[in-house]
């Protein structure tokens, strides 16, 4: 029989993140030590999403693997970004891990930038959801059970920020957006679906509309699997956990 893979899953909190989960976990050769997330340390957030730090650890909980959280400022520089990785990814050697799982599907930039990063510590990427079809995929998330809502939005998609995503929101999508938001039209969270024990209650509150200067990292997600570029101002619909 052989050795499982030791890896750590790069989670975002959103709906790319928890199908490729689901999947990883069906795998018995794969064995999940960490979900790795990074947090805006100034905002207690995760990073670029906007999610409050205490809806991801209900996740982590609910998901049932320890939450590893890398605090990084809000807008790093690409240096301090990835020394920051870098020490985070060799402590994970240190500690057996060989492979880092992501929920990308058709960015190949951005796989290239975390394929070469990744080899810096002697460690591989796995990508379950990799050139799969974004409807397929989101059809596939649906019909599963799970799930989510959008917490973040490029500025020209308003409408949408604090919606679930259903079939009839995926029909309302301009034909120019990305049904899974891969090219970083939107961002979510997921509360309910077959990797947790029991859902996640929310409630929207405040819309908040943020301006920011082109992107300084290759992946300002953080190990997420939605990247933003050249894009000037994100709606964010601030989610609070119900007691």
């Amino acid at each position: 029989m052989s050795e499982k893979l030791k890896c750590i899953f790069n989670w975002s909190g959103g709906k790319d993140s928890a199908l490729a989960l689901y999947h990883c976990l069906q795998n018995p050769n794969i064995e999940i030590k960490y979900l790795v997330t990074t947090v805006n340390d100034a905002l207690n957030r995760i990073s670029m999403h906007g999610v409050r730090e205490e809806l991801l650890v209900l996740q982590a909980e609910r998901i049932g693997i320890p939450l590893y959280e890398i605090r990084l400022p809000e807008m790093p520089g690409m240096a301090e970004y990835d020394n920051a990785m870098r020490l985070h990814m060799e402590k994970f050697t240190e500690e057996g891990v060989s492979h880092a799982i992501f929920g990308d599907i058709f960015l190949e930039d951005l796989k290239k930038y975390r394929d070469e990063r990744l080899a810096e510590v002697g460690m591989m990427g796995i990508y379950p959801l990799w050139k799969r079809d974004s409807h397929e995929l989101i059809d596939e998330f649906l019909g599963l059970g799970f799930g989510t809502v959008i917490a973040c939005t490029q500025s020209r998609l308003e409408n949408f920020v604090g919606k679930e995503i259903t079939y009839d929101l995926i029909k309302e999508l301009p034909d120019n957006v990305d049904v899974c938001g891969e090219n970083g039209e939107f961002h979510t969270f997921v509360f309910k679906g077959p990797i947790f024990s029991s859902p996640i209650d929310y409630q929207t509150g405040e819309k908040v509309f943020k301006e920011y200067a082109a992107p300084k990292n290759t992946d300002d997600t953080c190990f997420s699997s939605d990247t933003v570029k050249g894009v000037s101002g994100f709606w964010y619909c601030d989610l609070l956990p119900i007691d």
